[in-house]
């Protein structure tokens, strides 16, 4: 079974298009999970391990999301998640 890193640092503030406020990744599996501000979360298939470092590492997670991953990927959307 793979591991499974988070990343809570993909704030609005570094994508204002999208609003990414968290991100996690399966390594084992090649599954992306972003949760948007909406609290809409998303899986992405076959996502590569390098392509999620340079996610993380983008100047604009929202612009990386929508040159490299939105309809790119094989996704799911798992659920709207709301703040308690």
């Amino acid at each position: 079974m793979g591991s499974v890193s988070m990343d809570m640092s993909l704030y609005s503030s570094n994508s204002p298009l999208l609003c990414i406020t968290s991100s996690a990744y399966d390594d084992g599996k090649h599954i992306l999970y972003l949760r948007f501000r909406s609290g809409e979360v998303y899986r992405y298939f076959e996502f590569p391990a390098e392509q999620h470092r340079e996610l993380l590492e983008a100047e604009s997670q929202g612009r990386y999301f929508l040159s490299h991953i939105r309809n790119q990927f094989r996704y799911e959307r798992l659920a709207k998640l709301h703040a308690a």
